[in-house]
């Protein structure tokens, strides 16, 4: 297996050498505890020594305890440098679940917002918190399945396959989870630029509200679409949405509940329609 792989410019010992080669001969992406020591006929103590130092020198991406990213060839100087959709990708895989990328890099992917994000936002089935994985910071947004949809299929500069949210859903994510993100209201602005220019998406958004947010973002979606001048035709589905709910919420969080109110939408209108 030795002939596999090539000692250029690393300091790779025998077994992990042994280890690269025989993911390589196998095209195995991922491998995991227990087939190594199988495979390398050493101890489980010696295989997580062995697991532990590689993906400390970044040689092997250690996805999730007990499973690990391995390249298909010998990183140059012995470090391996992956995009973090890709790690993304795979750890999804392992984890079986469902995953879609939002928040931040969708509002900067849409152009919506220019700030370049330095972490990636991910909306799964199965984790939560902020990890960082290869080199690269995600922050893992556990979702019930219900809330999983409306995505398209992006292929990323470096050619990897990823989900990302479509543009309505991430104009509704930005209102539904305007807290996690900081987006209210800039999101309103979002919105009345975006369905000026493409109105033809008006329906997107109006299904996207009502399949993946809540009777609050339903509310403050529904007003601003009215205040844009949608017709009653199309929002009277939202408003038998959020019929049963009496109580009122500020159309602008964070601002004081002061001023006008709408029992309509069951807003205080404590705010201009754009910011």
């Amino acid at each position: 297996m030795n002939n596999i792989v090539k000692r250029e410019k690393t300091k790779l010992g025998k077994m992990e050498m042994q280890l690269l080669a025989y993911a390589q001969l196998r095209k195995k992406e991922i491998i995991f505890s227990g087939e190594v020591a199988i495979a390398l006929d050493i101890s489980a103590v010696q295989e997580w020594k062995l697991l532990n130092r590689m993906a400390t020198s970044g040689v092997i991406i250690r996805l999730k305890r007990g499973a690990y990213l391995v390249p298909s060839r010998l990183p140059v100087g012995g470090r391996w440098t992956v995009s973090g959709y890709y790690i993304l990708s795979k750890l999804m895989e392992v984890m079986e679940g469902q995953y879609q990328i939002s928040g931040p890099n969708a509002f900067n992917f849409y152009g919506f917002d220019d700030q370049i994000p330095s972490r990636i936002y991910v909306y799964n089935t199965k984790i939560f918190g902020e990890k960082e994985i290869g080199g690269t910071d995600f922050v893992f947004v556990k979702t019930d399945a219900k809330r999983m949809g409306s995505t398209k299929s992006l292929k990323t500069p470096d050619d990897i396959d990823t989900v990302m949210v479509s543009k309505t859903r991430a104009l509704v994510d930005a209102v539904y989870d305007w807290p996690r993100f900081n987006t209210l209201p800039r999101a309103y602005g979002w919105i009345a630029e975006t369905l000026q220019k493409e109105p033809e998406i008006t329906g997107n958004l109006i299904d996207d509200t009502l399949q993946y947010s809540n009777k609050g973002t339903t509310k403050r979606i529904g007003y601003l679409l009215a205040r844009l001048g949608i017709s009653n035709d199309l929002l009277s589905e939202l408003k038998r949405v959020i019929s049963s709910s009496k109580s009122l919420i500020p159309w602008i969080p964070g601002l004081a509940a002061k001023g006008s109110v709408n029992k309509e939408w069951g807003l205080i209108v404590n705010g201009s329609i754009l910011h």
